[in-house]
């Protein structure tokens, strides 16, 4: 039978794995950033990018409200900065701006990794500890 400490470390797994991913894509993007990848397939790059933070922001999101954590709101701001970010970027990408879609693409990249390592710790830390 499953505990709530089970599907806590469950919960925690899944999202260690969300968050590879996502950092995966968004260095994907950089790199694409780099090799001067024409705009219609860093669109594309930005369009899974978008659809893929979307769905782990919502689950994360569903679970910080499941388990009643503390700092819910400061998190979801995060995660709603970084979502402006990417519709810029594709904004930005759209219009031809490469310029703009390489500076955003790194500030993205550092900016996710940076709340990964403290946003994220934090909620794990927390869904560990059962509260």
């Amino acid at each position: 039978m499953s505990t709530f400490s089970d599907f806590n470390q469950q919960s925690n797994d899944r999202t260690d794995g969300e968050h590879q991913i996502q950092l995966e894509m968004l260095s994907a993007l950089c790199r694409a950033v780099r090799a001067n990848t024409p705009a219609t397939e860093l669109g594309e790059i930005l369009q899974q990018l978008v659809a893929y933070s979307e769905a782990h922001f919502m689950s994360e999101e569903l679970l910080m409200r499941l388990n009643s954590y503390d700092d819910y709101e400061d998190h979801v701001s995060d995660h709603m900065r970084m979502m402006d970010e990417l519709g810029e970027m594709a904004s930005a990408n759209a219009s031809g701006d490469s310029a703009c879609v390489a500076d955003q693409a790194d500030s993205a990249l550092k900016f996710i990794g940076q709340h990964i390592a403290t946003r994220d710790k934090r909620l794990a830390d927390f869904l560990s500890a059962g509260k």
